[in-house]
């Protein structure tokens, strides 16, 4: 899915909403630990409770990575159900990789080929060649970890850099200058509000993916406010706040509620 497509879904459904899939056995509605595959009926579930309500699905993949091989094809048969049934959908392996060169580049394969994701997010740590091997796939993005929202993130990301700026700063700027770096997007937590006026000077096209609305004190509004661009240019996520709204028999029906509720403000915002 190219970012005009993304676009277009998101005038279409009034929503820039991504909805988040972390599927934790733990906190999954109990009677479907009965089912042959119950992460993947979790989340088909879900999916088909709210696709009408959001442009994009992001499945943490820490979260089947903890159950093994199971874990793994539940994955799998989570995102071919995506693209099957759903395929006009973004979707984001948030995986959070980064490595040198030809690592890079298998990781980008298993999620790109294999798996078949639109985007996988990244850790920019490491620099360009880490980086620019998940660029040479046409039609697919890259979106580089730049301003998260948790607590940690001031341990770096908001230090000074000898160029005087903030490291996240050197981050987006640098990044710029990648081959291919129009498949570039950037997560930037919904949190750091206050921090989008800047961000969009430096990368005022590309799309970011906000988390941490609801759940984590992010203001959507702020967020729309400081972050949008001509294209919109958001991915607002919620997960907990949706996908465990409730742990009963009504948990897909009680998903849809939170996430309705979402999509409506998006779409006052949007006008």
């Amino acid at each position: 899915m190219t970012t005009t497509q993304l676009h277009q879904q998101i005038l279409e459904k009034k929503s820039f909403l991504c909805v988040g899939l972390d599927v934790d056995l733990e906190k999954i509605p109990p009677h479907l630990l009965k089912e042959e595959d119950p992460i993947f009926a979790f989340a088909k579930a879900i999916i088909d409770a709210t696709h009408d309500l959001c442009v994009a699905y992001k499945p943490n993949t820490a979260f089947f990575e903890a159950y093994g091989v199971k874990g793994w094809v539940a994955l799998e048969k989570i995102i071919n159900y995506l693209n099957e049934n759903y395929p006009n959908h973004f979707t984001i392996a948030d995986a959070k990789r980064g490595d040198i060169g030809n690592t890079s580049t298998r990781y980008a394969k298993a999620f790109f080929e294999d798996l078949n994701f639109d985007s996988v997010t990244i850790a920019p740590y490491m620099g360009r060649d880490s980086v620019e091997p998940f660029l040479e796939f046409d039609g697919k993005y890259a979106i580089l970890l730049a301003l998260t929202s948790n607590r940690g993130a001031a341990d770096f990301q908001m230090t000074e850099s000898q160029q005087g700026n903030l490291l996240f700063e050197d981050v987006l700027r640098k990044t710029q200058d990648y081959k291919d770096s129009d498949r570039l997007m950037y997560v930037v937590g919904a949190t750091k509000a206050s921090s989008l006026t800047e961000v969009r000077k430096i990368v005022p096209d590309s799309f970011l993916l906000a988390p941490g609305v609801g759940a984590q004190g992010g203001s959507l509004k702020e967020v729309y406010k400081y972050g949008k661009n001509e294209l919109v240019g958001l991915l607002i996520n919620s997960s907990r706040g949706i996908i465990y709204a409730s742990n009963g028999e009504d948990f897909a029906e009680k998903a849809r509620e939170k996430a309705k509720e979402l999509q409506e403000q998006m779409a006052e915002l949007l006008g």
